[in-house]
């Protein structure tokens, strides 16, 4: 029997215009508001392969194991630029980010959900023999990813995507 994850997402963006109520309004460094009227679509789709070639399946739920691609789609309807516009996309719980499937590739990840930096994420740690190096952050630790989309012109859009690895669910020891 397979276990089956819900998949929730929640999306964030940062601009100087208003936000379309499908999305939560993150804050962005003081900017002037623009006219744009930035809306969000996230589709989360299952990966799939048929006849050697991958194919995108609506994704409600996913078994351990499988691979997720989320999509979301910033779109300008308003009349005027949106300035300052950062796509944000949390990597749900119970899964992993897969590296190098962030398009655009200038992606920013986070720990924490509130330092980014660019991808690939470094750390500086100390070595049992007392030298201080700096290795790279793995992958499974990433819970949030950041895109600088800058300006986004009236009636124009972006689109940006990541892909996740659904992780096994632990099954707890029957005690019984």
């Amino acid at each position: 029997m397979h276990r089956f994850v819900r998949l929730m997402l929640a999306i964030a963006i940062a601009a100087g215009g208003s936000v379309a109520p499908r999305a939560r309004a993150a804050a962005s460094s003081p900017a002037k508001p623009a006219a744009g009227s930035v809306a969000v679509e996230l589709t989360a789709q299952r990966v799939t392969k048929a006849q050697g070639k991958e194919v995108l399946v609506a994704a409600d739920e996913a078994k351990p194991g499988e691979l997720i691609e989320y999509r979301a789609l910033y779109r300008n309807d308003g009349t005027g630029e949106a300035r300052g516009l950062m796509a944000t996309l949390p990597i749900p719980h119970g899964t992993q980010y897969v590296a190098g499937s962030a398009l655009p590739r200038r992606v920013e990840a986070s720990l924490d959900g509130r330092a980014f930096a660019p991808v690939p994420l470094k750390r500086t740690v100390k070595t049992p023999d007392g030298r201080t190096v700096v290795q790279e952050v793995p992958v499974a630790e990433y819970r949030t990813l950041r895109w600088p989309l800058g300006a986004l012109p009236a009636r124009d859009q972006r689109t940006v995507t990541a892909r996740v690895r659904v992780e096994p669910v632990p099954v707890a020891a029957n005690t019984h």
